[in-house]
């Protein structure tokens, strides 16, 4: 359904540091900058872009908005939410951990960027 997604950052240096450590974290490699100055991470299939808004203002994280990234274990969303606190992000919610609804048991971590976007580490227990 997705081609990509892309977050605004008022702090590109920032967020380099901190998408690179949760990217790494897993498997994943550093972020790349393209000619524009955006960030570029690809991962299993999917393009994650981080970027200065172009229209000059500060970026801000959208109300209600949630980019989840598919993780394959548990360990990987923990090692994904430690990497993230440890380089400049912010644990979010309840700790990371099994969550029971709709759609079953889900393993979820939290953070917010540097810039504040929330972000959501996703396995689908079995």
């Amino acid at each position: 359904m997705y081609s990509h997604n892309m977050v605004g950052s008022n702090d590109l240096e920032a967020s380099k540091r901190f998408y690179d450590a949760t990217f790494q974290a897993i498997g994943g490699k550093p972020g790349i900058v393209d000619d524009k100055g955006r960030l570029i991470y690809m991962h299993k299939g999917g393009l994650f872009l981080v970027t200065a808004p172009i229209d000059g203002q500060p970026a801000t994280p959208g109300n209600g908005c949630t980019v989840g990234f598919a993780m394959d274990t548990p360990e990987q969303a923990d090692a994904w939410h430690k990497a993230g606190v440890e380089n400049g992000g912010t644990a979010i919610e309840d700790p990371p951990g099994i969550r029971e609804g709709g759609f079953g048991q889900l393993y979820l971590a939290y953070l917010r960027d540097p810039s504040g976007n929330k972000l959501c580490a996703l396995h689908r227990v079995a």
